[in-house]
């Protein structure tokens, strides 16, 4: 079981900046993939972004492009979702899923995709 924890949201307004942190306890961090997802409620959990174990791929979602950025910092265990110019339709629950692959390039693209979930973290913006 790797314990996965994200944090970093809040309450902003439009056009304002969040960055979102996902670590684990995980050991070989440097093996993990690891994805972002969110869901509004009343939505299914949506694909925000995704970083390989090798960090030499990267997604953004279409809404994200030109706004997120995904990094990862493997001497802190970490994954951060930078997250500017934000909108009210940002507003979610924002989860980060890890998995180990036997490809070190690859990205998972769906929830299932992922094995170990946090709890999640609240991304609120106002008008």
């Amino acid at each position: 079981q790797v314990k996965t924890v994200e944090s970093g949201g809040g309450l902003v307004q439009a056009g304002g900046s969040l960055s979102l942190s996902c670590t684990t306890s995980e050991h070989t961090f440097s093996g993990l993939a690891v994805g972002w997802f969110r869901e509004a409620p009343g939505s299914g959990r949506e694909y925000v972004a995704g970083i390989s174990a090798s960090g030499e791929k990267t997604y953004i979602g279409d809404f994200g492009k030109g706004r997120f950025t995904i990094a990862r910092d493997n001497a802190k265990k970490m994954v951060a979702l930078q997250m500017n110019n934000l909108t009210p339709g940002d507003t979610a629950k924002y989860y980060c899923g890890t998995a180990f692959y036997s490809d070190s390039d690859r990205l998972g693209v769906e929830w299932y995709d992922y094995d170990y979930w946090g709890q999640g973290t609240q991304v609120t913006v106002s008008f």
